[in-house]
């Protein structure tokens, strides 16, 4: 049944409507991509974490600010190198306005020939990481904020000891946790970033065995008897306002050929596992799509088979203008319903009956989560991001910046080794030739790598570790360090939760390179 809709929901008439435009976000039905399917409407939806957008926005607008006034500042800055006590003057007013310490080495040399502005940029944007990055550690962002027994007590209930997510390394999906999804990070036990989802089976494989010594040795987070399963998700995305351009760049911006492709990955991973250790080996598969315009997810349920398909899925953002102006238990059910007929449809994509009771609550808790996020990029952007392409400010390589997830921040290229990530590297740099040094500007890559300091030396080995892929990335686009379009920064993180980022600089241990020199 249809509800009335309240005076202080309609749109864009309200208070926080009229705050929004005044920060620059849209409130109007007219440019809002979810709303304009369905006329007169009442917002936010029903399902919406009011106080968790909230909470977000304000994170987003913190962190986007203190980027955009990176320029500015080292503008003004630059107009100043002629002046006298330049040095002083310089330092001063990059603590005023960014909060940093700017490299006391570059601005000394400028009366030589000039302030690097290349230089100055890039170890300007690697600061800026570094210490907000150690700042976020005291915030707990909506989403995030549930502790690890909790986070780990909703998956338990829903059948699963260990969640493993391998989104795209597009920037895009920066986000995906703790905006998207709105998952506790704590239940997130590993988060890699591949070129087009094309995660490591490997790897996954890996780390499904170490999910299961820990049970077997330390029965935790419960004992190997207890019947829960190992989930892997994987996420693609594609755009809906330009889906042949600002689609996933590893797939052509096909989004059927990114689909596929992770389809493929996830069901070589539950091969590979099954075939190792016999077909008792329980692992659960997720596919999950993104449309990076809206934040809009399209969920691919299992069937009673754990299979999936391309053509069974729940599109999310045709669920919010279903359940616009229906109330909360209404829309609710809707969501379960949606569950229960993807799995009754006949013809391509059909189901072998529906998917067990935990993952049904699990992609129910997706899909609502959604809900909300949805509504936020409506009340924000007007249902869709200005910025439809890549906007990303540093390439993120090694382990990534758990703190950072952010749309468009980052482009995220996991690996150990460059040899090993290579493609993913490729990928970003040519993103970001296009994006960045096209105009003249750096780009700029934060090599970031975590230790285990209960380990004897590993934060040592980590340190060479960075330095070995700082090396290898300089050399493999020497074009672009050359040129002085490359700054490539260093740093390394315990794995205790809450441990600071520390930077690494090159001369704190040498490195042997292949021809033997130290670098």
């Amino acid at each position: 049944m249809r509800r009335p809709v309240p005076a202080e929901r309609r749109h864009p008439s309200t208070p926080a409507a009229r705050r929004l435009a005044a920060i620059g976000g849209s409130a109007s039905r007219a440019e809002n991509l979810a709303c304009s399917a369905v006329g007169e409407r009442s917002c936010p939806h029903p399902l919406t974490d009011v106080e968790a957008n909230q909470v977000l926005g304000e994170h987003e607008r913190m962190v986007r600010a203190r980027f955009a006034a990176i320029v500015p500042v080292l503008q003004r800055i630059a107009r100043e190198q002629r002046a006298e006590g330049f040095v002083e003057a310089a330092r001063r007013i990059a603590q005023a306005e960014l909060g940093i310490e700017p490299p006391t080495e570059l601005l000394e040399r400028a009366w030589l020939g000039g302030l690097d502005m290349r230089a100055l940029y890039g170890q300007v944007v690697l600061k800026t990481v570094t210490q907000l990055a150690n700042e976020i550690h005291q915030v707990q962002a909506a989403g995030s904020g549930a502790t690890e027994p909790e986070a780990t007590s909703f998956l338990l209930d829903c059948g699963y000891h260990a969640v493993d997510i391998s989104p795209c390394s597009d920037g895009r999906l920066k986000g995906l946790v703790r905006y998207v999804l709105r998952l506790p990070e704590a239940a997130i036990r590993w988060r890699r970033a591949y070129a087009g989802a094309l995660f490591d089976v490997e790897a996954s494989v890996q780390r499904w065995m170490e999910a299961e010594l820990q049970r077997y040795r330390e029965h935790h987070p419960v004992p190997p008897d207890a019947g829960t399963r190992f989930l892997k998700i994987a996420v693609y995305h594609w755009s809906s306002s330009d889906p042949a351009h600002q689609g996933c760049a590893a797939h052509g911006s096909n989004q059927r050929r990114a689909a596929a492709a992770a389809l493929d990955r996830l069901r070589e991973l539950r091969q590979a596992v099954e075939n190792r250790f016999c077909c008792g080996a329980s692992v659960d598969l997720l596919l999950i799509g993104v449309d990076t315009d809206t934040d809009a997810i399209k969920v691919h349920v299992p069937d009673g088979r754990g299979e999936l398909s391309l053509h069974r899925a729940i599109d999310n953002l045709e669920l919010y203008r279903q359940t616009l102006d229906v109330d909360a238990d209404e829309a609710r059910m809707a969501v379960y319903r949606a569950i229960e007929e993807s799995c009754s449809r006949q013809g391509w994509g059909a189901a072998e009956g529906p998917p067990h009771d935990g993952m049904r609550r699990l992609v129910a808790t997706l899909l609502i989560n959604n809900l909300s996020q949805i509504e936020y990029v409506c009340r924000t952007w007007g249902g869709r991001y200005p910025d439809i392409g890549h906007d990303e400010r540093f390439i993120s390589v090694g382990d990534g910046f758990e703190e950072f997830q952010l749309r468009n921040l980052a482009y995220f290229a996991h690996l150990q080794t460059l040899e090993e990530g290579a493609d993913d590297m490729d990928v970003g740099i040519r993103i970001f030739e296009k994006l960045h040094a096209s105009e003249g500007r750096p780009i700029v890559v934060a090599v970031h790598f975590r230790y285990d300091s209960r380990v004897p030396g590993s934060r040592e080995r980590t340190i060479l570790r960075c330095k070995r892929v700082r090396s290898a990335i300089r050399s493999r686009y020497a074009h672009l360090e050359q040129r002085g379009l490359l700054v490539c920064g260093m740093t390394v993180q315990d794995t205790k939760e809450r441990s600071p980022i520390e930077a690494v600089e090159p001369t704190d241990f040498p490195v042997l390179g292949q021809d033997g020199d130290v670098r």
